[in-house]
């Protein structure tokens, strides 16, 4: 927000859009998987949520959310809790004594389906709300004008009802409601998940780019969930579930960033007209329904090609304003607005000269 306001003397996103978006987006998610995972008894080993929430800890203290995807905490507090047990470290904290724990199929198939279904959900996620919040910074393009870039940076919470082994909650809290099923015991715990998304769009305007990301991403959870579930037949599967989940998920990542760094920007100075940047929310633009990416032809019958002169046509009929605007696919669009006094006097456009 504070670049925002230092390029552009205003905010563009709203403040608290991240923090907004933090549980309301995953909700229905929580929901969905707390039903499935508690459903079919899926028992997931209190170490591993210890492990994951250290490396969760870790990713939202950096801010580096290029790390946020769940297949990475997945598989990093997998080798964490293996370090541990390996080289019998030890760590007190305060409300458990971490040593670890050895890797087993038995908690592997069910850690691996989680990240499966967490990866799909986190495709989705991408799709939907990467380009609402997706803010733009000036570039210079490869000739020297002014352009434009896209960061979105986003964290989402999703908590979820899960099963662990009572044995373990006992020991901490021994008034917890405990559930025997056989010869064990077994708690249900409101775990929060955490994971974070990060990418630049440049090349390809974020409407376009996020979907085809959160696309790939999701299908990457569709294959992890089917790896894990055939570790019932080998047992193997299971990690390797989790190594070609982030092999996968780098590829992506690394696919987009290659591919958005090479070319002309996609927001530069166009030659028909005046390119939009971004569109102020609740602004006469907005209202409009004018898009980041699209160019104004013509104001008021006048063209413009600069934003003197599209403040200037706007000034011929302020209280009837009219745009001939090229949306994304190059062809003509008219848009208008009546104008009221308490409007933006700049109809809320930020643009590229």
């Amino acid at each position: 927000m504070k670049r925002e306001r230092k390029m552009f003397r205003t905010r563009i996103v709203w403040g608290w859009t991240e923090f907004s978006g933090f549980l309301k987006d995953g909700w229905k998610y929580a929901l969905i998987f707390s039903v499935i995972f508690a459903g079919v008894g899926l028992v997931i080993p209190l170490e591993w949520l210890v492990a994951l929430s250290i490396v969760s800890i870790i990713m939202v203290i950096s801010g580096f959310y290029q790390a946020g995807s769940f297949i990475y905490l997945t598989a990093a507090a997998v080798a964490l809790g293996w370090l541990f047990d390996f080289n019998e470290w030890s760590a007190n904290l305060g409300f458990i004594n971490y040593d670890g724990y050895y890797i087993a199929w038995e908690w592997l198939l069910p850690v691996a389906l989680l990240a499966g279904g967490f990866v799909i959900a986190e495709g989705l996620m991408i799709s939907k709300n990467g380009a609402p919040s997706a803010s733009p910074r000036l570039q210079k393009s490869p000739r020297g004008l002014k352009a434009a870039a896209y960061d979105s940076k986003r964290l989402w919470l999703i908590p979820v009802l899960l099963a662990v082994p009572g044995s373990l909650i006992e020991e901490v809290a021994p008034y917890w409601p405990q559930i025997p099923i056989g010869q064990s015991s077994f708690s249900f715990i409101l775990f929060p998940f955490v994971f974070g998304f990060q990418n630049r769009a440049r090349k390809t305007l974020p409407v376009y780019l996020y979907p085809a990301i959160g696309k790939m991403t999701w299908k990457l959870g569709v294959g992890i969930a089917v790896l894990a579930l055939a570790s019932l037949l080998w047992e193997p599967l299971a990690i390797i579930a989790l190594i070609l989940g982030v092999i996968g998920r780098l590829v992506i990542t690394l696919y987009f960033e290659m591919k958005e760094r090479q070319g002309n920007h996609a927001v530069t100075p166009h030659s028909q007209g005046l390119m939009i940047v971004d569109v102020l929310p609740d602004s006469p633009a907005h209202k409009m329904g004018l898009l980041r990416g699209e160019v104004i032809r013509k104001v008021n019958g006048l063209s413009v090609s600069n934003e003197t002169e599209l403040y200037e046509a706007i000034q011929v009929n302020a209280a009837h304003c009219r745009l001939e605007v090229l949306d994304h696919s190059h062809e003509v669009r008219l848009r208008q607005h009546i104008i009221f006094r308490h409007d933006h006097h700049r109809l809320g456009l930020i643009v590229v000269n």
